[in-house]
C-alpha cells in the first residue's frame, strides 16, 4: 500500500487543483462578480489593483478571514459575549455548565449568531480584495451526537446554513473545520471547552467526528448554500508532539493519525460516491501539515481514497524565534518559507506581536510612528503566505470584541491603518526590500 501512495503523492499537484477556487466550479456572487476573475473585479469596481494576483498554474491566491468567535466564542478575543451573558468563563460549555439553564443558553447564544455577523459583513470582506472565508465549528452543531453531560449551547445548524449562504452571495470561497471536536483535541477554549487531558484521541470520539463529517459533507452537495464550500478541515490544532502540556502527544497523534484520518477519508468519499459526486467536484480534504508538529497526516491515508488533499499551518510570528524589533519581525518573515506539504494554506495568522512588548508604545497599533511597521509587516506576511507551497491564508480575525486590538481583527486592522485595504500594494510598498 505505501508504494501506491508513494506514487499518488507524486501526482498531488494535479490532482489538488480539481476543486480549489477559481478551478471547475466558478464561484460568482449573487451579482454576479466572481472574486477570482481578475477581469470581472476590475469591471466592477471592487478593487483598484493594478496588478495580477499571484498565481499557482492557472489558480488564484487564497486570500480570506476566519470567522473566530462567530461559531466558537473565545473569551480573549470576545469578552463582551460572554460577560453579556453573564458567564465569567472562557469556554462556551463551561459558560453554559455556569448558566444551568439550557433554554437560557440557547436564547443567549442564538442572540449572538444573529448579532455576530451579518450578510453586509461578506460584502464587505469582497469589497476589501478577499475571496474566502475560514468557518470554525464545533462538533455540537450536530445536537445528535453530543452526550447528556456535555453541555453546549443548541439550535446552531441553521445560523451556519445562513452564514454559507451569505458567502456564497458575495462571491467567497469557503472552508470549513472541525475546530472543536468531541472530547477536546487540545487543552484550549478555541475547542469549546478546557479539558485538563484532552479526550479526542479515542475510537469513541473519531466515530462521533466521523458523524459529524459525514454530515458536513451531506450538506455540502445536497444544499445549494453549500455549493462554494470545497474544503473540509479534518480537525484544528490537535496537540503536538513536544509541548510540554502534552506528554501523551506522541501517542495520541499516532492514533489520530493511524485510525481517525484514514476513517474521516473513507466517511468523506464514501458519502460523495453515494450522491454521485463527480471527483472533479469533489472537496478537499485538509489536515494539520506536518510543519505542525502533529506528525506526516499522510502516513496512513487509505490509497483508495487519497485525492484531493490540502494542508493547514498555523504562523504566528509572536510565538516564533524572531528577533523582538520592528526589523527583526520583518526579516523573519520575508525569510519565511512555508513547507511541509502541499498545497498548504496558512489558515491561521495575525499581527500580533511577543507578549513581553505588545503593550509599549514602540508597538502601539494606534500610534502613527508604528503605522508604517504594520503595514510592511502584513504586506510581507501576505507575500510570505502566497510562495512556494502555501497557496495562500486566512487572517485571524475578521472580527472582535472587548479585545480593541486592530491586530487581531481585519476590519479594524483596515480602518487603523495597518492592514492594507488593496491587498496587492503588497507586492510594491517594499516590505523586504
Amino acid at each position: 500500500m505505501r508504494s501506491v501512495v508513494a506514487s499518488l503523492l507524486l501526482a498531488l499537484p494535479l490532482l489538488a487543483s480539481a476543486w480549489l477556487p477559481g478551478e471547475h466550479k466558478q464561484i460568482v456572487s449573487r451579482d454576479g462578480i466572481d472574486l477570482f476573475n481578475r477581469s470581472n473585479l476590475y469591471e466592477h469596481g471592487l478593487t483598484k489593483r493594478t496588478r495580477d494576483l499571484p498565481k499557482i498554474g492557472d489558480q488564484v491566491k487564497v486570500r480570506g478571514v476566519n470567522l473566530g468567535s462567530y461559531f466558537i466564542v473565545e473569551n480573549w478575543m470576545s469578552s463582551t459575549v460572554f460577560s453579556g451573558f453573564g458567564c465569567k468563563t472562557s469556554s462556551e460549555f463551561d459558560c453554559v455548565s455556569s448558566l444551568n439553564n439550557q433554554a437560557k443558553a440557547n436564547s443567549d447564544f442564538q442572540g449572538h449568531w444573529q448579532s455576530w455577523i451579518s450578510a453586509d459583513d461578506f460584502t464587505k470582506m469582497a469589497s476589501l480584495g478577499l475571496n474566502t472565508v475560514r468557518i470554525p465549528v464545533g462538533y455540537w452543531f450536530l445536537e445528535s451526537i453530543v452526550d447528556s453531560s456535555e453541555h453546549f449551547p443548541q439550535g446552531g445548524e441553521k445560523y451556519l446554513d445562513q452564514a454559507v449562504q451569505w458567502a456564497k452571495d458575495a462571491g467567497l470561497y469557503v472552508i470549513i473545520e472541525l475546530h472543536g471536536a468531541p472530547g477536546a483535541q487540545a487543552t484550549d477554549p478555541f475547542t469549546g471547552q478546557v479539558n485538563p487531558s484532552p479526550g479526542f484521541f479515542n475510537t469513541y470520539n473519531y466515530d462521533r467526528a466521523c458523524q459529524w463529517l459525514e454530515w458536513i459533507t451531506n450538506k455540502v452537495h445536497s444544499n445549494a448554500a453549500y455549493s462554494t464550500v470545497g474544503m473540509i478541515g479534518l480537525v484544528n490544532e490537535p496537540v503536538r508532539i513536544g509541548d510540554s502540556r502534552y506528554p501523551n502527544a506522541q501517542s495520541q497523534t499516532d492514533s489520530m493519525r493511524e485510525v481517525y484520518y484514514p476513517k474521516a477519508w473513507t466517511i468523506i468519499r464514501n458519502m460523495e460516491d453515494s450522491l454521485n459526486v463527480a471527483k472533479d467536484q469533489q472537496v478537499h480534504i485538509q489536515m494539520m501539515g506536518k510543519a505542525w508538529g502533529s506528525g506526516d497526516p499522510n502516513q496512513y491515508l487509505p490509497d483508495q481514497t487519497f485525492w484531493h488533499a490540502a494542508y493547514d499551518n498555523h504562523v504566528y510570528v509572536k510565538s516564533s524565534s524572531a528577533e523582538v524589533s520592528h526589523q527583526g519581525y520583518l526579516d523573519y518573515t520575508c525569510a519565511e518559507n512555508v513547507s511541509g506539504n502541499w498545497p498548504i494554506i496558512v489558515g491561521e495568522w495575525s499581527l500580533s506581536v511577543n507578549s513581553d512588548v505588545e503593550h509599549n508604545s514602540d508597538w502601539d497599533p494606534t500610534n502613527a510612528a508604528n503605522k508604517d511597521f504594520y503595514k510592511k509587516w502584513f504586506a510581507a506576511q501576505v507575500m510570505a503566505y502566497e510562495k512556494g507551497q502555501s497557496i495562500g491564508w486566512t487572517f485571524w480575525s475578521w472580527s472582535t470584541s472587548g479585545l480593541n486590538d486592530p491586530r487581531w481583527d481585519f476590519q479594524k486592522g483596515v480602518d487603523a491603518g495597518i492592514i492594507l485595504s488593496n491587498i496587492d500594494d503588497a507586492y510594491t510598498i517594499g516590505a523586504c526590500s
